[in-house]
């Protein structure tokens, strides 16, 4: 069973940028797909970002692609979410998760992170 643990998260001004670690532990890092999520207050779960094992295939929602970049470290047993150009509508809780096929459904998702907060004024 593989634990995760996001931080970098804060409260920057409109167009900033932010960098958001997830270090894993527990499990083989390199066997896992690894995807980013958001959560607004009174909003649904949703998808940000995955990455492949290998890095070699990432997925981006559609309100982040051209802003956000994932990338992940396997010596490092991180994923990463750098976040630029932010926007006030990018504010959420971001959660990372693992799993084993590279989707955007959260419930699909075994394992989270307890979240970092974003938060982004305008």
């Amino acid at each position: 069973q593989v634990q995760l643990v996001e931080s970098g998260g804060g409260l920057v001004q409109a167009g900033g940028s932010l960098r958001l670690s997830c270090a894993a532990s527990g499990g083989l890092f390199s066997n896992y797909v690894m995807g980013w999520f958001r959560q607004a207050p009174g909003k649904e779960r949703e998808f940000v970002a995955a990455i492949s094992w290998s890095g070699a295939r990432t997925n981006y929602a559609d309100a982040v692609k051209g802003r956000f970049t994932i990338s992940r470290d396997n010596a490092k047993n991180t994923v990463y979410l750098q976040m630029n150009s932010l926007k006030p509508e990018d504010t959420a809780v971001y959660y990372c998760a693992a799993d084993f096929a590279l989707r955007k459904e959260p419930e699909k998702y075994e394992y989270w992170g307890q979240g970092t907060q974003v938060t982004v004024s305008s």
